[in-house]
């Protein structure tokens, strides 16, 4: 399954509509998401952002051996990108790092 999660922009075809950074990390606990796309700014930062879905999926890649989904930042804000693809580096990082141990 592809997970998009965007407060306004419609999910593209063949993706699944998100609303709630607690949605799109419920349905990573499947480890039936193939692919998940971003937007870090939701409408209600107390409720999260695409940014807490990356941090999620950090920790459980470096707690938990979670497999993750090929992952896509399409948020329009110029700072929260920077953020959010360091994030996805370093996602990249401990997987190589992980994969590469066995």
């Amino acid at each position: 399954m592809n997970v998009y999660l965007d407060d306004e922009r419609p999910a593209p075809p063949g993706w699944r509509q998100v609303r709630w950074p607690d949605e799109a990390i419920q349905f990573l606990k499947t480890g039936e998401v193939r692919s998940i796309s971003l937007d870090h700014d939701l409408g209600d930062d107390e409720r999260g952002t695409g940014y807490d879905v990356l941090l999620w999926i950090e920790e459980a890649v470096a707690t938990r051996d979670f497999d993750p989904p090929e992952i896509k930042v399409h948020t329009a804000n110029p700072p929260a990108r920077n953020r959010m693809l360091a994030a996805v580096g370093s996602i990249q990082r401990l997987t190589e790092c992980c994969c590469g141990a066995d």
